[in-house]
């Protein structure tokens, strides 16, 4: 029997996280606090809504939605931090492997260890999370150093390991013309990131927060305008080949 997975959900037929259709699978338990994070209720290394899964179980169901994922879909890990299971994660995604599975792993890159190098090295594509590329202002937006996430980005560049890089828009934290042009100086030397995809921050998760009973720390904060979000992409594309917008 595969290891035990804690899951929060899963998503069939997700078309956001990663290329095809997609089995998403949402994991339990994150190290970042992020300011706006759209599912705070993953957070928690253990909730109510916690799903103790052995691995079969997901394969199970990923085998049974392969017909769907077509030539480009697959699964993908989200969540929470799937790297916080990687001990569990790697066994499941050599199965998944052995049944020409497409794997992504949507992850912040702040877990660098063994059992991360050897997930990575397995799966297909990383949905790496860059929250704020100043270091300073990457603390006060998830409560955490982002030194590990570079590392992990060079590492996963060493490997030649396909990357989207992902960037969510947080008017007045993560949107100024000098946040961009770091975020560009930052990334723009890895080959392996294929593209950057340009999020605007939004609020569909504050009624999680007031069913959990905690405090929405950007109440108020207006999403950016569409015309933000083209500014800012345009601005990226003197660094990247191919830049996204939702």
């Amino acid at each position: 029997m595969l290891p035990i997975v804690r899951v929060h959900s899963f998503e069939s037929m997700g078309t956001f996280d990663g290329p095809g259709l997609r089995l998403v699978v949402f994991l339990q338990g994150c190290n970042f606090r992020c300011l706006y994070c759209a599912n705070p209720d993953t957070i928690a290394r253990e909730s109510e809504k916690t799903k103790h899964l052995p691995g079969d179980e997901i394969l199970r169901r990923a085998l049974s939605e392969k017909a769907f994922f077509g030539r480009r879909g697959g699964v993908t890990f989200s969540g929470g931090e799937p790297t916080l299971q990687a001990q569990a994660l790697v066994p499941l995604c050599q199965e998944l492997k052995k049944h020409q599975i497409h794997i992504c792993i949507d992850s912040n890159g702040s877990v660098m260890n063994e059992d991360t190098r050897q997930l990575f090295d397995i799966v297909d594509m990383v949905l790496l999370d860059c929250k704020q590329p100043d270091a300073a202002k990457h603390r006060i937006l998830t409560g955490v150093h982002n030194s590990v996430t570079l590392k992990t980005a060079e590492m996963l560049a060493e490997m030649g390991k396909p990357i989207r890089l992902r960037y969510v828009v947080v008017p007045g934290y993560s949107d100024s013309p000098a946040d961009i042009d770091l975020l560009g100086h930052t990334y723009s030397r890895f080959s392996n990131i294929e593209r950057i995809e340009v999020l605007p921050y939004h609020t569909y998760g504050k009624h999680k927060y007031e069913a959990l009973g905690w405090e929405y720390k950007l109440e108020g904060l207006k999403e950016p305008r569409a015309e933000d979000i083209q500014r800012i992409a345009e601005q990226l594309r003197g660094y990247f080949s191919c830049v996204w917008t939702q």
